[in-house]
């Protein structure tokens, strides 16, 4: 509808024009016209019910066809035409009319066009994007518990279930929720029934161990032959791999968190070569490093056995008469301990299966019937224990490079 103040404004002109043409004051009326043309930048004529102009502009200005005048002030305007009405004030008694193009500055709807994108663009986004948002949450919360779960099933907590989650959900990720908790149940019966078999292996294997440590040091009493020494070194090395074994399967099944203590690394480094140079008399040790280093939140009992395996490995391919270096420097927050060997080196695309147990290279790194054993898988899990790391490289002139970090401050 036109605003009151609009109507009004409309009517008044009509008044106006048909005072003037009653009087029969055209050149008045024309000039009238012509100034209400210039002032509302539209459309002005006054008509005669015969199609006749009287004054102002032609009809065929704004009509194609036959006219059928204008609209009155109190109907409605339509919004979604894209040109202004002609609006008519009839003249009282006379067969004519005052005719006007509904000026811009007088059309209603000045908010349409904003309403119009609202309805089409703003609206609809809004819908959609709280529609996306509910499907996000609907497709993502069970995604989530998911994640959740298995997160902690990796943490080692066997019993966690996926499908108690879920809740009164019936559908894809439900059935998902079921299949992984029947992948959880029969993996974690096998892990229980692992860590099971090795402590039975662990008691069946030490008691036969023991009795027959026993045995050889009574024998070895009355005849210590070379086959009685063999048998003692074969009892001690198997001993050691069942020792290892056993501390392997801890590290990896039960994820421990070791004593967090100071660790002077020097003093550590120097008792475990005084102990290498005692058990490896034929090799030379080279050490370089400060007279003291001490990192915080640390293991000496993981930082200990883990330097010790690496130590030993390196002392036991190193030939007689050769060296083995340890170095340690500082780097980035990082004790970094270097051992290098002058042993038969490994092939450049075996670096990081050495750390796996048991690898196997070749038979010239299986000395007095060893392989890599347990001894750098065991290092390398215990190192993680305490935030460290192991890697392995081959050294330009020959050997193999061990390279352990420690944080200093974990």
């Amino acid at each position: 509808m036109l605003a009151d103040e609009h109507r009004q404004a409309i009517i008044q002109w009509g008044k106006e024009a048909e005072m003037l043409y009653k009087t029969g004051k055209l050149e008045a009326l024309s000039a009238f016209v012509d100034e209400l043309k210039v002032q509302e930048n539209t459309w002005v004529s006054v008509i005669s019910f015969d199609y006749q102009g009287v004054v102002g502009d032609q009809l065929s200005d704004v009509y194609s066809g036959e006219p059928m005048f204008g609209r009155s002030v109190d109907w409605k305007i339509h919004l979604y035409l894209n040109y202004n009405p002609v609006m008519e004030v009839p003249f009282d008694g006379i067969r004519a009319s005052f005719l006007v193009q509904l000026p811009v500055r007088m059309r209603p709807g000045a908010y349409w066009r904003y309403a119009h994108i609202g309805m089409q663009i703003v609206v609809p986004t809004i819908l959609l994007s709280l529609l996306a948002y509910l499907l996000y949450r609907y497709i993502m919360k069970p995604l989530m518990q998911l994640q959740s779960a298995t997160r902690t099933f990796r943490d080692g907590d066997l019993a966690v279930r996926a499908q108690v989650l879920m809740g009164n959900r019936n559908d894809e990720f439900s059935d998902l929720a079921k299949t992984f908790d029947e992948m959880a149940a029969r993996i974690g019966e096998q892990i229980i029934s692992q860590r099971q078999l090795i402590a039975d292996l662990s008691h069946e294997l030490r008691t036969p161990l023991t009795r027959l440590d026993i045995a050889l040091a009574s024998v070895e009493d009355n005849n210590n032959t070379p086959e009685i020494t063999r048998i003692e070194r074969e009892s001690a090395h198997i001993r050691r791999l069942v020792e290892d074994t056993l501390s392997l399967a801890w590290l990896d099944n039960e994820k421990p968190e070791l004593k967090q203590e100071s660790l002077d690394v020097i003093d550590l480094l120097e008792v475990l070569i005084e102990d290498a140079r005692y058990e490896f008399p034929g090799r030379v040790i080279n050490v370089e490093f400060p007279d003291s280093l001490c990192i915080e939140n640390s293991s000496h009992r993981a930082a200990g056995q883990a330097i010790e395996n690496i130590l030993r490995n390196a002392l036991r391919y190193t030939p007689e008469g050769k060296t083995v270096s340890v170095s340690v420097t500082t780097k980035h927050n990082l004790v970094e301990i270097e051992v290098v060997d002058q042993g038969p080196g490994v092939p450049e695309n075996m670096l990081t299966d050495i750390f796996k147990p048991f690898f196997r290279v070749d038979k010239s790194r299986e000395r007095n019937g060893n392989s890599f054993g347990l001894g750098l898988a065991l290092a390398q899990r215990q190192l993680r224990t305490i935030g460290g790391t192991a890697r392995a490289q081959n050294a330009p002139e020959g050997g193999l490079v061990m390279s352990i970090s420690l944080p200093i401050d974990n």
